[in-house]
């Protein structure tokens, strides 16, 4: 279900992009996730940090755009939220606290100590980069194209990325069911 409520927000706005337009396939992402979030609640499902800050990006960044009739807010929603989640891989580093994947996934993903920080640096070093391409695309291509690349670009490479850190953790025997 939270995947359904990361992507699904997406993928209307992208088929309402190419039907009709920006501004209304940015007004139904803005509504989209707001439902997802809400179906979620209803649900009793718990919605982490990371929704409620990407709704909170989506309904600035994507209310900005429809009030000012200004593309450049909408393309720069991902740019901000590949920011805030490499910040918060980072930030918590700095002052000495545990690795933040450690404390999210630890229940699901047992892993050494030694392993937790390299792959945290790993994920923030991946969100920091699509910040980067993101901010690239958007500013150099059409938007026809930053819109392809928001979803299949984005999408493709998270998809790539991680399968390349279970191919690393299987091939380090980290993934096997009796280890500690």
């Amino acid at each position: 279900m939270k995947l359904l409520a990361d992507w699904l927000p997406i993928l209307i706005f992208f088929v309402v992009y190419k039907t009709v337009d920006l501004l209304t396939a940015t007004a139904a992402a803005i509504v989209a996730s707001g439902a997802m979030l809400a179906l979620l609640r209803l649900r009793g499902m718990p919605i982490d940090r990371m929704q409620w800050i990407s709704l909170g990006l989506i309904v600035v960044m994507g209310g900005a755009t429809l009030l000012l009739n200004d593309e450049v807010f909408i393309k720069h929603k991902p740019t901000a939220l590949y920011v805030a989640l490499g910040l918060a891989l980072v930030l918590p580093r700095l002052w000495g606290a545990r690795p933040p994947l450690q404390s999210l996934m630890g229940q699901q993903l047992r892993l050494p100590d030694t392993v937790w920080p390299k792959l945290n640096a790993a994920w923030a070093l991946f969100f920091l980069s699509m910040a980067g391409l993101n901010f690239w695309v958007a500013e150099n291509l059409s938007t026809d194209a930053w819109v392809d690349f928001k979803l299949f670009g984005t999408l493709g490479l998270t998809l790539v990325f991680m399968v390349g850190q279970v191919a690393v953790l299987a091939s380090k025997g980290y993934l096997r069911e009796d280890k500690p």
